[in-house]
């Protein structure tokens, strides 16, 4: 593998080239009316992840800033915090034998490195993304896509931060050789169409990101993975959005700890927002567009905290309910509501007795508002436009 040093060098006059417009109109979404279950004029409220650094000019300056601003369960991703900035410069990829300037040559480094991009630019891959431990993906100031072919597999590792990108139209891929490494390349069984794929990993943080249309789930959180946060996202137009939990037989999972926060469930979801086997999940300050068949889901005795959420059924009177549980005898299963909102005739059937607390340490810990702030708090959800030189 080359050096990376030239790309290093490059990095800060890069930075202050980045002033990138960014719509997400471009992804075909787009708002319906509903507006009759929303506030009047919503005033934009910047949420505990976001105050913490956008209201910052020198951002472009200090990017490895963001990694002290998680929330959650994934508090503790550091990503390529401690290591040097790598830019990415050329849209091209090469699955085996990645050239330098590429994506997929930054995430397979075996030490920390910090990705951003020169440009904006559509990546589409030809085999999945198989990210190495310790890397922030940074795509603020640039509008960045990865896009019709395999995307994002987290598989064994630690400490990855994605932010700032959309994921969306990914494709199942062949079986074939897949560099994941300086030194290591391996033979892979091809993959589902997943837009972000968390297999047996831990301190995960994906933020800001835009997620639609993938051939599988949007997001994977399996195989007992865990200290995962999904905050300010936006999932859109997909049926089975996101997945914690690999079956009801893999009982490892009840170790995983997700925290799902700030999010926007838009128009065009149909289920998994998420749906959970085993563990527990903290969904707190997301909103939710009229899903079309249930918002909250689960199976195997998963611990549900629904904390703070605006939930905006949809016209049909059978899809109503924001549960859905998927075995019987679940009477048991920790499942509550607390300081939820509900328009249009949602409804939350709870279950289970005992506290249902997420158990933060103080590191971890974030104040959850009530729900009737939530069209404030994710009003930014997505991909941001920044600026060079201007708060975000």
């Amino acid at each position: 593998m080359a050096s990376l040093t030239y790309l290093v060098l490059f990095s800060t006059i890069s930075a202050l080239l980045f002033n990138i417009s960014y719509s997400l109109s471009g992804y075909g979404y787009t708002d319906s009316a509903l507006s009759a279950y929303l506030p009047t004029q919503p005033k934009k409220t910047f949420n505990v992840i976001d105050s913490c650094w956008r209201t910052k000019s020198n951002w472009a300056l200090n990017r490895y800033a963001l990694a002290d601003c998680a929330i959650g369960f994934g508090k503790a991703a550091v990503g390529g915090k401690y290591g040097p900035i790598y830019v990415v410069t050329n849209p091209s990829d090469d699955p085996q034998n990645p050239v330098p300037g590429t994506l997929r040559y930054g995430v397979i480094q075996s030490k920390p490195l910090w990705i951003i991009f020169a440009k904006s630019m559509v990546i589409t891959l030809k085999n999945e993304l198989m990210i190495n431990s310790y890397k922030t993906i940074d795509g603020r100031g640039a509008k960045v896509e990865i896009a019709y072919g395999p995307c994002i597999t987290i598989q064994r590792v630690s400490n990855v931060i994605i932010h700032g990108i959309s994921i969306h139209d990914c494709k199942p891929s062949k079986p074939g050789l897949v560099r994941d490494s300086p030194t290591h390349i391996g033979y892979r069984q091809g993959s589902d169409g997943d837009g972000i794929s968390i297999f047996t990993s831990t301190n995960i943080w994906v933020d800001h990101c835009f997620l639609a249309r993938c051939t599988d789930g949007l997001l994977d959180v399996i195989h007992a993975s865990t200290g995962v946060t999904v905050s300010n996202n936006i999932f859109s137009q997909h049926d089975k959005v996101m997945l914690l939990g690999h079956s009801d037989s893999f009982t490892d999972d009840k170790n995983m700890k997700v925290t799902i926060a700030f999010n926007r469930f838009a128009e065009g979801c149909i289920e998994r927002m998420p749906r959970v086997r085993f563990g527990y999940a903290h969904v707190a300050n997301n909103r939710y567009d009229a899903w079309e068949m249930y918002a909250i889901g689960g199976s195997a005795n998963p611990t549900i905290f629904s904390e703070g959420n605006y939930f905006i059924a949809p016209e049909k009177a059978f899809s109503k309910q924001v549960t859905k549980r998927e075995k019987s005898g679940w009477s048991s299963w920790k499942w509550r509501t607390s300081r939820d909102v509900f328009k249009n005739g949602a409804y939350f059937v709870p279950s289970g007795y005992g506290t249902c607390q997420p158990g933060y340490t103080k590191a971890q810990s974030f104040s959850v508002q009530d729900g009737s702030l939530v069209p404030s708090l994710t009003m930014d959800a997505g991909p941001l436009n920044c600026a060079i030189g201007k708060a975000c």
